[in-house]
């Protein structure tokens, strides 16, 4: 059996079963069942769909790759994702319960204006938007290699078919769809990277222990790096930069918040929070752990680095000295992420377009509003799969540095918005806060290039800190000398 029809049998059968679960989670759901779960979900099934939720396509590719040139140092910014995780267990959900928010931008309305939320609301759709489709285009990009251009069939096609099997599944249940296709997620992500390690330690002739001696010893498994300040690897601005990440793009982005919301009470999703940040990391680490061990076995078959990081799992998978299943699971897992992925994306983009931007549900018209929501849906499918295709042709980094890059000029902006309306009760004029948003990527671009060609010096993610300082600084300029009232509730 030729394995372009190995894929699309792994790819149809994986498909069907998340189909399966969207029945029978969307059941008489309506649009407080697409927007918030009606409230009602368990949270150790959250906790353990966001560990998937938390893992995508790219994650999955890129990941492994990571460790020839970085080794783990991607650990040192997972460290400070969990702290990253306890600030939004601790400081965010209480004061996105104590409003009821649909969408967590609306607290920007509340405490600044229309204008600022209006302004926070575009910048997550781009944020999204754009990360979505880095994290997507790798994974079409891998389908197109093994299974549509052996089959002569053009990339634009592949994006079409997957975007519209992802819109099928996510049209009607939303968030509480998404929370139990995650599980599903979590589960296969978790076992295809066990077994995968498994079966190429076996392949390799390794016992348990001589496998771990192997990582350990080999060069790629170096974690800390504290030797250079102005390597991107350094370890404080690794750790730093994880910590404000996960706020900006777990706590502050209604992609992730959206699940973690679906809680009953405030003590369900601070739990919730907690256990899927520390289960994070010793997941991050199973996927550098087969990095090592991708690459020892790339070099006892004397097969040559590729060019992109990103295609070194792949290439092992589908390798003639590696057994069928590898490859199996290789496309299970990287499906796997990938759909749920991209499913949240759009939900969460259909969400915040619909009640942020549009400010449907204000209606008071359920129908109408229904009628919107699923309009907007369409709209971001297509609108995604004409950012993956562009991608697909400019792309010339390793994804997941693509993704967190875009993360922070984009979502540096509203991490300073939220910082400033949670720790500062001035009023600033609302009509110049989207001037300051736009601007302070702009800066953060300007001092990034001047650091890098005056001094060497290499600004890693610690750029979505510059981001979110620069906004601070705007903010505070803006501040009137003669505040209005503020409601006491609006800041904590």
């Amino acid at each position: 059996m030729s394995l372009p029809v190995i894929v699309i049998i792994t790819i149809v059968a994986y498909f069907a079963l998340l189909m399966a679960v969207s029945y029978f989670a969307s059941r008489g759901s309506d649009n407080s069942t697409f927007f918030t779960g009606n409230r009602r979900a368990p949270w150790p099934v959250v906790a353990f769909a966001m560990i998937g939720a938390a893992i995508s396509g790219v994650t999955f590719i890129s990941v492994p790759g990571m460790v020839v040139s970085k080794g783990y140092a991607y650990l040192q910014m997972v460290l400070g994702f969990i702290v990253g995780y306890f600030v939004i267990a601790f400081v965010l959900v209480p004061l996105f319960y104590k409003r009821n928010l649909i969408s967590i931008y609306g607290y920007l309305e509340e405490r600044f204006g229309t204008n600022t939320y209006r302004a926070g609301a575009w910048f997550f759709f781009v944020s999204k938007m754009l990360g979505a489709a880095v994290r997507f285009f790798v994974v079409c990009a891998v389908l197109q290699l093994l299974v549509f251009s052996p089959l002569h069939v053009p990339f634009i096609f592949n994006v079409i078919v997957t975007i519209a099997l992802i819109w099928l599944y996510t049209v009607q249940g939303g968030v509480k769809t998404l929370i139990w296709t995650d599980t599903l997620k979590s589960f296969c992500l978790i076992m295809s990277v066990i077994l995968c390690i498994y079966f190429v330690a076996t392949n390799l002739g390794f016992s348990f222990g001589e496998m771990t001696a192997a990582i350990s010893d080999h060069h790629t498994s170096r974690m800390f790096f504290f030797d250079n300040p102005k390597e991107g690897t350094y370890f404080w601005k690794q750790f730093l930069a994880g910590v404000f990440m996960a706020i900006a793009t777990n706590g502050l982005d209604q992609d992730m918040m959206q699940r973690n919301l679906a809680c009953r009470d405030t003590g369900q999703s601070q739990k919730n929070m907690i256990v899927s940040g520390i289960t994070q990391f010793f997941v991050i680490a199973l996927f550098l752990l087969l990095g090592t061990l991708l690459v020892i076995f790339m070099d006892a078959k004397g097969i040559a680095m590729p060019e992109k990081s990103d295609e070194i799992f792949g290439m092992v998978a589908t390798h003639p000295d590696v057994p069928v299943v590898v490859g199996v699971l290789f496309v299970l897992g990287l499906i796997s992420a990938a759909y749920s992925a991209a499913g949240s994306a759009l939900t969460s983009l259909t969400t915040s377009f619909t009640v942020d931007i549009l400010g449907a549900h204000k209606s008071g018209d359920d129908a109408k509003l229904t009628r919107t929501r699923k309009s907007v849906h369409v709209a971001m499918s297509v609108i995604m799969g004409l950012v993956i295709i562009a991608f697909y042709y400019l792309s010339n980094q390793d994804a997941i540095s693509a993704v967190y890059t875009l993360a922070s000029y984009t979502y540096g902006p509203i991490l300073g918005l939220f910082v400033y309306g949670m720790f500062w009760s001035k009023p600033v004029h609302d009509r110049f806060v989207p001037l300051v948003c736009v601007a302070a990527p702009a800066l953060s671009w300007a001092i990034q290039y001047g650091l890098k060609s005056m001094w060497g010096y290499e600004t890693s993610f610690e750029l979505l800190i510059m981001n979110a300082l620069i906004t601070l600084l705007g903010l505070r300029l803006l501040s009137v000398t003669a505040p209005r009232p503020v409601k006491t509730d609006n800041t904590l």
